[in-house]
């Protein structure tokens, strides 16, 4: 797959020999995705393994600092590029001099700055017409330049990198068909370079036609970014395709039951893929809606009960990870699922789980408040109302109840008022029931 030094051009001429081709442009995660390969030893077989999505068994000692921005260590991989020599001015023509631009250019990824920025376009000139438009949509991406550059005269992963950057451009100004035409000339440009790499970019694709509305097309483009992505060692990154899928099948079944199960089948891949280690947050939010999907799938037989549990396991997963400092919305919403789901979950152990949903559904007050969220809290209340009323806690059922439908009321909820009453009703029957009972001698 790789070119050597030479920079094609449309005209079939080749610019001076500066920066190798192709480059593992937006293939891997940031900041690595940004950083580009020099000649050398070994760093021809690196970027072919890159390319393909792949993570290369051992990194030669030049390109440490790649392996480090993989892992997510931006200090390290600096830390790397500057063990490897000043490169401020450029020493020489041939490998040394090609070496020290494309070094300046990784820095500028790794720590942007305006006189940086401005130091090496003035010195590249015009020795490599690729690294030049890199290092200016890079300039755009790190937030000192104010658009990138056209990408009418570069191709392959060089154009699809300015492509996606007028695509990120067009969404900061709201234009969604704009940047899907970008998005898709992008993805074009990638895909006979890197099929991993255009994966990416109709990931990215599918997201934002699905923000336009075009659940179809998104639909067909998410499944192509999976399968442009499959084998490879991008297991996050895939995941998230698999979790974004997920959720879009998952909204469409509101109104086409069936497709619920697709929802599942791609929490379920998901959350193959990573774990609460690797993919923290995307793990996390796969299991969440993993088991709310299951929670609200009818069960027909059963065996469907086994579900239940499921759902429950998946959940208390994912209140591993969120916490309502750090994801409040997300830690919130599962907690509450959690709780709902225990409340009626068959088991030997009923008064347990319901007892334990009432102290989850506490955890929740505590951060709904009445002022800022009335309506949120009306619906704990309610639940928790209702839990205490099957653990035979009716003083404080009533409470809670009380308090849910002076809320409802208050917003004209009338058919939450109408569930609400009905529970105070059999709370009713219940204590009458227990004071004849007292009376009969």
């Amino acid at each position: 797959m790789s070119t050597g030094t030479g920079t094609s051009t449309e005209a079939g001429a080749v610019d001076s020999a500066v920066l190798p081709r192709p480059q593992p442009l937006g293939v891997f995660p940031l900041p690595a995705g940004y950083l580009l390969i020099g000649p050398g030893p070994g760093h021809d077989e690196v970027r072919d393994a890159l390319l393909a999505g792949r993570r290369p068994r051992s990194f030669p000692d030049s390109l440490a600092f790649y392996e480090r921005a993989i892992d997510g260590d931006l200090d390290g991989a600096l830390a790397a590029l500057d063990a490897l020599g000043p490169h401020d001015e450029v020493v020489a023509d041939g490998d040394d001099g090609a070496a020290a631009l494309i070094a300046r250019a990784n820095r500028l990824v790794l720590d942007p700055r305006p006189e940086r920025l401005d130091a090496l376009l003035t010195d590249l000139g015009d020795r490599d017409r690729a690294l030049r438009h890199v290092v200016e949509t890079i300039g755009f991406i790190v937030g000192l330049r104010p658009r990138p550059p056209a990408a009418d005269d570069v191709d392959g992963e060089v154009a699809a990198l300015a492509l996606a950057a007028e695509a990120t451009l067009a969404l900061e100004r709201n234009d969604r068909a704009a940047a899907i035409e970008h998005l898709e000339a992008a993805a074009q440009a990638a895909n006979p370079v890197s099929a991993p790499m255009a994966g990416q970019l109709l990931g990215q694709l599918a997201n934002t036609q699905l923000d336009e509305g075009g659940v179809q097309r998104a639909s067909v483009t998410f499944q192509a970014a999976i399968d442009a992505m499959e084998g490879t060692d991008l297991r996050a990154s895939r995941a998230e395709l698999h979790v974004a899928a997920g959720a879009m099948f998952q909204e469409m079944s509101e109104s086409a039951p069936r497709l619920m199960q697709q929802a599942i089948n791609h929490y379920l891949q998901a959350t193959a893929l990573v774990s609460a280690e690797s993919a923290p947050e995307t793990y996390a939010i796969a299991s969440a809606n993993l088991g709310l999907a299951y929670l609200t799938m009818p069960m027909q037989e059963a065996s469907d009960q086994l579900r239940m549990g499921v759902a429950v396991q998946s959940m208390r997963e994912a209140l591993e990870v969120f916490t309502p400092e750090h994801h409040p919305d997300r830690w919130s919403s599962t907690q509450l699922n959690l709780a709902n789901a225990l409340v009626y979950l068959p088991s030997r152990h009923q008064a347990d789980n319901i007892a334990e949903a009432v102290g989850l559904y506490e955890g929740v007050l505590q951060h709904r408040d009445r002022q800022t969220d009335p309506l949120g809290r009306a619906r704990v209340l309610a639940n928790q109302g209702n839990a205490l009323a099957h653990l035979g806690v009716f003083g404080d059922a009533k409470a809670k109840l009380h308090e849910a439908r002076a809320i409802f009321e208050e917003f004209d909820e009338e058919e939450a008022v109408r569930t609400v009453r009905s529970v105070l009703d059999e709370i009713a029957k219940h204590e009458s029931l227990a004071r004849q009972d007292a009376e009969t001698p």
